[in-house]
């Protein structure tokens, strides 16, 4: 049986890629960030990482420097999953009033 947890890693980008270019430090550290870009399951990885606490490597395309830093800056937040998943949502939501996909029923002046 595949877990939630297991069904998004099965998705990830990276799931392919050295671990070793992971867990990186200084420099090198922006190239395997770059690994998460355009990945489906981005906001899964790194509300995992935060939920769990992960100390090292990068997750979501954050460095542990910088998700330590979120989580110093919110720490009332008690599900990150929840948080990010919703935040995600509101984000890929149409804004009120607005078409979707196209600039129907706008009207065009000039």
């Amino acid at each position: 049986m595949i877990t939630g947890e297991e069904e998004w890693q099965a998705r990830a980008k990276c799931r392919t890629a050295d671990p070793d270019d992971l867990f990186v430090e200084g420099a090198a550290q922006n190239r395997a960030k770059a690994v998460c870009n355009g990945c489906p399951v981005r906001t899964e990885c790194l509300a995992y990482a935060l939920d769990n606490r992960i100390e090292h490597g990068i997750w979501g395309g954050m460095t542990e420097r910088e998700r330590r830093s979120l989580l110093r800056r919110r720490p009332t937040v008690t599900s990150w999953r929840i948080l990010l998943e919703t935040a995600r949502t509101e984000h890929e939501r149409p804004a009120a009033g607005r078409p979707s996909d196209s600039t129907e029923g706008w009207s065009r002046t000039g």
